[in-house]
């Protein structure tokens, strides 16, 4: 029998951190991992590129080099405690650093120093939109279970 894993591919557990880099380069933190810096209001991007890892430090909106951290447009609708997920603007970074990002990827990050690192010598989990996910490797509109439920 050839078994093949079901790839979820979609939203992570929310307690779980996950950062991921979307196509061109945009950046989203889930609010678990945002958390993990004190929900700051900008970042500093850094990167060791001998350990090919990524750091966002939390800094002040006026820092140099900040990035501000904005809401998803659909997190700023609700009334709620929880923040949801967040965007940095992050594809002259990933351009820098020369990261392929023609495919969304997520990872779970961990903290160090009070920053947030991503490791991407791991390959991270391929992330795929719900528009996307009834399309075969040829492009075409899936017709089995798996297109029904996307």
């Amino acid at each position: 029998m050839a078994f093949r894993v079901f790839e979820k591919g979609s939203a992570p557990m929310p307690s779980i951190p996950s950062v991921t880099i979307q196509k061109r380069g945009l950046i989203s933190l889930n609010d678990a991992a945002s958390e993990l810096i004190g929900n700051p209001e900008a970042v500093q991007f850094l990167w060791d590129a001998s350990d090919r890892l990524i750091a966002l430090k939390p800094v002040a909106l006026t820092a140099p080099n900040a990035y501000p951290v904005r809401e998803q447009a659909a997190a700023k609708k609700r009334d709620s405690a929880k923040r949801g997920a967040v965007l940095i603007a992050g594809s002259m970074f990933t351009r820098f650093i020369g990261l392929d990002t023609t495919q969304a990827r997520r990872w779970v990050p961990e903290v160090r120093d009070g920053m947030l690192i991503i490791d991407v010598k791991q390959e991270g989990q391929l992330v795929i939109a719900n528009r996307n996910r009834g399309k075969t490797d040829t492009g075409q509109t899936g017709d089995g279970p798996e297109a029904d439920e996307a």
